[in-house]
């Protein structure tokens, strides 16, 4: 089955990209959440005219995430976390506490951007890549360092 995709979804392509997949997928998974939508012949015709305005809202996506990657390519971050015997910490740190330290800086990023594969769980400084647009990815550096 035909599909148009509404949005980027990292595993099968970006948005407007006509593919191809199993029927109970698309029936199942991709149109009810609204990722996708059938590819059918008046669907296509849309598709169509919509795709300069599909193209200007990336161009528009990928400046904004040019000015964010910009402000915080390159950040150095403090963390202080509790440690106990051995410097092992209590707690980890998550893509949330990045966020928030961030955001302590006057930038706002969601944390769904941040793509850390684990919370951190022991001291250290960490490069941590942040995901702005799918062709814009910024490095973010987080020390972790004991709270004294």
């Amino acid at each position: 089955m035909q599909v148009i995709l509404r949005s980027d979804y990292e595993a099968l392509g970006k948005i407007g990209d006509v593919i191809t997949v199993k029927p109970g997928y698309a029936r199942n998974f991709l149109i009810p959440r609204g990722i996708a939508y059938s590819a059918n012949k008046s669907n296509l015709a849309r598709l169509e005219q919509d795709r300069k305005v599909l193209q200007m809202r990336d161009l528009k996506e990928r400046r904004k995430a040019g000015d964010v990657y910009a402000q915080i390519n390159g950040l150095r971050l403090l963390k202080a976390m509790q440690v106990g015997e051995e410097d092992r910490m209590f707690g980890a740190v998550t893509s949330s506490d990045i966020a928030e330290l961030v955001k302590e800086r006057g930038i706002d990023i969601d944390r769904r951007k941040i793509q850390l594969d684990e919370p951190i769980k022991h001291l250290g400084e960490f490069q941590i890549p942040v995901k702005l647009h799918r062709e814009v990815t910024a490095m973010l550096v987080v020390d972790v360092v004991p709270a004294s």
